[in-house]
């Protein structure tokens, strides 16, 4: 009997899936038999490295500067048919950077842009195979963000967008839904991992009493794609260890 997590025969694209979230995401559909395609930032999967969270073996790698939408216009597959595309794109900017225009036009670009530009670009080619579209937002888009405007209001529209394209989209047999981590030790949060003051504040706010790993949105976005959840359409999970409780 073939197993509702096995996607032998399916082809996935992760953007961001160099490193993090989006890397462990798409190390994830490998192992269950999908062919997997990831956007990321570098040139080359060899500027990649293992100790940045990195594991790109196996996976068909290809450079896109998503804040582009040229760029993601222009960017082609290594295969001719995506049943699974998988969103998990994101940047943050410290130092006050996104409360001005610069700063906050990046993260907005990166953050919520490239999220539909990619949803409609793909949108075809989803519709004929029945796909599924899985947005990674964060739990920074259902509260406050302080220090982080840009960031909390992009994830906040990534939450709004799936629920806005899993109306339009299902008339197209294609599901949107998404997952909405809370705080994952990947490079991007070094910032609170890596001080054990902060860490040990943002623990105490989350019952489980522990960070998140990579894996533990993986096996969620997993679940949002796979059959087991062919019913559930423009929905968010959250995943933090139940710190939004």
């Amino acid at each position: 009997m073939i197993s509702d997590m096995d996607y032998t025969g399916k082809r996935v694209l992760v953007v961001g899936g160099s490193s993090g979230i989006g890397n462990s995401t798409a190390q994830a559909f490998l192992k269950r038999g999908a062919q997997v395609a990831v956007w990321g930032t570098r040139p080359s999967a060899s500027d990649y490295d293992a100790a940045e969270g990195s594991d790109l073996t196996g996976l068909h790698y290809t450079q896109v500067d998503v804040a582009d939408p040229k760029a993601i216009e222009a960017a082609s597959l290594p295969f001719d048919t995506l049943g699974i595309l998988v969103q998990s794109q994101g940047i943050v900017a410290y130092k006050q950077a996104e409360f001005k225009r610069p700063g906050w036009d990046r993260v907005m670009a990166i953050n919520i842009d490239s999220v539909m530009d990619c949803c409609e670009k793909f949108r075809p080619l989803l519709k004929d195979s029945d796909g599924s579209i899985v947005i990674i937002s964060s739990v920074a888009g259902l509260r406050g963000t302080f220090g982080n405007p840009a960031y909390g209001a992009s994830k906040a529209g990534a939450v709004s967008l799936t629920k806005s394209l899993g109306q339009a989209y299902a008339r197209d047999g294609i599901r949107v839904n998404g997952v909405a981590p809370g705080l994952v030790e990947t490079k991007m949060t070094k910032v609170t991992t890596e001080n054990p003051d902060r860490l040990a504040g943002m623990l105490q706010a989350i019952p489980q009493r522990r960070t998140g790993r990579p894996e533990d949105i993986a096996g969620g976005v997993l679940f949002m794609a796979s059959p087991l959840a062919s019913f559930i359409c423009g929905h968010t999970l959250v995943i933090d260890g139940g710190m939004t409780l």
